[in-house]
């Protein structure tokens, strides 16, 4: 399993009620019975580092402490520095057991004559968040690990490992890897337990906040447009629906969205704000063939394309589609462009109707809707995001049903919000990672809509709650 893998299943284990309170708690106590089970009692030497990996030796310590373990922690660094959370609750739980617990901020204070008294070392210093060369005091301290004549079990993965990579240029090397919930990158050439610390089943099949980690952000990029650029294609008899997928857009994080519609509802869409861009095509009422060539540049100065909403169902628009499709490499296609005769590619998101035109099921509430998009996303070679309810994401090997939204979110308008919301994401990120996010942030905003406006609320009021969606669940990046 990947890092990113692994946090995005502790986030989704946190927000589904197994908190990372709880999975440290169940880590620590998994590789106490571990080693409890393989190791008699013994002098016992826990060195943790300041973050969450740390927080595990934590627990193990006291509990071996429980067992009749002659237990030392060394802290590799000040208590002050420890993460604050479960990992700094753990350690001044151990230091109210009056289990001694050394501070050793510099390689100096590091007690040497630890390391060779002890049977066995338990190293908790550096976690999956962990890359490139051990510093100071770590690096001393595992030396002084591999220089011992003591026993050693890693937790989860051996200090100085690279999880990303599977690479080690200074790691312990450790008689035993107790690694939690799946083996990580690199363990192959060591002997692992894998312990199951209760991440629950939902945090796998659901979508959460874990999905939105990895997404790439407009701070992600320098340059002006690099954030995302992404192209409507829509309008004609609608011209509602263009907009919100367009201000959707822009509401998730996008930099530039522009909008091509016909001549009337161009002028139209223009009116609604000042933060859109709007070409006109050619014709006054509908797309036409004759507008392919302008969107082909178009679609070229753009990360990604979202067409279909708002352009009605006339058999030149049709027409036109058909040919725009094979000339975007990056699509979200929705409403009146899902027909079963396009050359339908990227992300699709149908409603129960339109699913039904395009693959011949009807949905049911009893039937395994997972399985089914599944099945029609294998067979397609597209992501489907089913705007059913639970909505559905599938790549057609993956599938995810999503935890967000609420009925009042059956009003007109609210498929193009969420349109809008995947083509952002869209524009730099993978599609069904995009398709995922999107359906989590497209019912939050609805959830939050609700609570405010009940059944009153509309396609806008989902639109206002975008950013506080996004604020609320995108995950900071440690510094």
């Amino acid at each position: 399993m990947t890092v990113e893998e692994m946090r995005a299943l502790e986030a989704n284990s946190d927000y589904f009620g197994v908190t990372y309170g709880m999975l440290m708690e169940n880590a620590g106590r998994k590789a106490a019975e571990s080693i409890i089970a393989s190791y008699k009692k013994c002098m016992v030497l826990v060195v943790c580092g300041t973050g969450n990996n740390g927080g595990d030796g934590a627990v193990v310590a006291r509990l071996l402490a429980n067992a009749g373990y002659n237990v030392m922690v060394i802290l590799l660094g000040r208590v002050g520095q420890v993460k604050h959370g479960p990992a700094l609750i753990n350690l001044e739980i151990v230091r109210g057991m009056d289990i001694p617990v050394i501070e050793a901020a510099t390689p100096g204070q590091i007690p040497e004559e630890a390391f060779a008294e002890c049977d066995l070392i338990v190293d908790a210093i550096l976690g999956t968040g962990f890359h490139g060369t051990p510093r100071e005091p770590a690096r001393t301290a595992i030396r002084l690990i591999n220089e011992s004549k003591a026993h050693k079990v890693s937790l989860d993965l051996p200090s100085g490992l690279d999880a990303n990579t599977g690479e080690c240029v200074e790691c312990v090397c450790p008689d035993l890897v107790i690694a939690f919930h799946a083996p990580k990158k690199g363990l192959e050439r060591y002997r692992v337990e894998v312990v199951d610390i209760g991440i629950p089943e939902k945090a796998l099949t659901h979508i959460g906040p874990g999905d939105l980690i990895g997404l790439k952000t407009r701070g992600d990029f320098v340059e002006k447009g690099g954030g995302g650029r992404l192209l409507v294609i829509g309008g004609g008899p609608y011209t509602g629906a263009p907009t919100f997928t367009a201000l959707a857009a822009y509401r998730s994080g996008a930099e530039i969205v522009t909008v091509a519609a016909p001549r009337r509802a161009a002028n139209i869409i223009a009116s609604f704000s000042p933060d859109l861009i709007v070409r006109p095509l050619s014709h006054e009422d509908v797309l036409v063939t004759e507008d392919v060539p302008m969107l082909k540049k178009l679609i070229e100065r753009h990360h990604a394309v979202a067409v279909g909403m708002g352009l009605g169902r006339e058999p030149e628009t049709l027409a036109a589609v058909k040919e725009i499709l094979p000339l975007c490499e990056r699509v979200v296609i929705d409403a009146d462009a899902l027909q079963p005769d396009m050359p339908l590619h990227g992300i699709i998101t149908p409603n129960v109707h339109e699913f039904e035109r395009l693959s011949g099921e009807h949905l049911g509430p009893h039937d395994d809707a997972a399985e089914i998009v599944k099945a029609f996303s294998a067979k397609n070679g597209l992501v489907t995001l089913w705007k059913g309810s639970p909505a559905v994401v599938s790549d057609g090997n993956m599938v995810k049903v999503n935890s967000t939204g609420n009925p009042g979110m059956a009003v007109g308008g609210a498929g193009d919000v969420l349109a809008g919301i995947v083509g952002a994401f869209y524009c730099r990120n993978p599609a069904y990672k995009s398709a995922c996010a999107a359906a989590f942030i497209s019912g939050t905003a609805g959830d939050m809509a609700f609570e405010d406006k009940g059944y009153g609320m509309m396609a806008s009021d989902m639109l206002n709650m975008i950013p506080y969606a996004v604020k609320k669940y995108w995950p900071r990046k440690e510094k």
